[in-house]
């Protein structure tokens, strides 16, 4: 008996000490972002005496940060959307539906996930300008669309596959259309999937920073990653200034995550017990 509770400390213990190392860093950007260049370079690691939101105004001065924020909420929402819509037909007809090439459609979704899209950027940049989108916000959706699809079709299609197909027959019985199946009875149960799919792709299309770099050079419309670059001076750098824009932008993701972590949780299990 006592050997067993002093198991379960020390798991809960190990488990503390995790999340503390996990945590700290997000605790010390925060506070970093509240102090001033001088007080970051004497008290790095802790917290100083005095804290200001002064870095905070200078980032909303200085840069139009407001612009970069748009643009990344622009472009990350309209790529997640789109790809959980084109994630979900796509993964629906694979499988519910049994015809001759429905492995071989399959493998050519998941070749998307092998081949590297960096390594086409050149011809992609020539595409994106012959369809005269360079320098726009949906140059970098088309490519996020198309790096997040392959991805989310290999999650949501083995999701399917564990739903029992007896409810999609009782749908038709009753005289439900298909998209109908999908909209009204499927995508409902499938919330821990859709969940990871989201979050998943969030995260990749909000931090990226090279797309965004080749693609955009309108100061406006650039995107926080690619916007925050300009703080990196060649002989000094605003260190709180650059904190506070990491906090701001980190926000979204956090609140994305605590919202869905349940979701996202779910989805990454299921399937793994019957």
């Amino acid at each position: 008996m006592k050997s067993s509770r002093s198991i379960r400390v020390m798991q809960y213990g190990i488990a503390y000490l995790l999340a503390f190392i996990s945590l700290y860093p997000v605790f010390l950007m925060l506070i970093s972002s509240l102090k001033t260049n001088i007080d970051i370079f004497k008290h790095p690691m802790g917290v100083s005496t005095k804290l200001s939101f002064a870095a905070y105004e200078k980032l909303i001065d200085q840069l139009p940060y407001l612009d970069y924020l748009t643009n990344s909420v622009l472009v990350s929402v309209v790529s997640v959307a789109a790809i959980i819509v084109s994630g979900s037909l796509a993964s629906f007809y694979i499988a519910r539906y049994r015809f001759r090439w429905n492995g071989a459609l399959f493998f050519f979704f998941l070749l998307g996930m092998m081949i590297p899209i960096k390594l086409g950027i050149v011809p992609l940049f020539l595409l994106m300008k012959q369809f005269a989108i360079i320098n726009t916000q949906w140059s970098l959706i088309f490519v996020y669309t198309a790096i997040g699809i392959p991805l989310s079709v290999l999650i949501l299609t083995g999701f399917f596959r564990t739903l029992p197909k007896e409810l999609e027959e009782a749908a038709r019985i009753d005289g439900c259309s298909e998209i109908g199946i999908l909209g009204r009875i499927l995508l409902p149960l499938m919330r821990p999937a859709l969940g990871t799919v989201m979050i998943m792709n969030f995260i990749t299309v909000w931090n990226d920073f090279f797309f965004p770099l080749i693609f955009i050079q309108d100061e406006a419309r650039k995107t926080i990653p690619v916007g925050m670059l300009t703080l990196f001076g060649e002989y000094s750098t605003d260190w709180s200034v650059l904190f506070a824009g990491l906090t701001l932008s980190s926000l979204p993701m956090l609140v994305i995550f605590f919202l869905a972590s349940k979701q996202f949780m779910e989805g990454l299990t299921a399937g793994a017990v019957k």
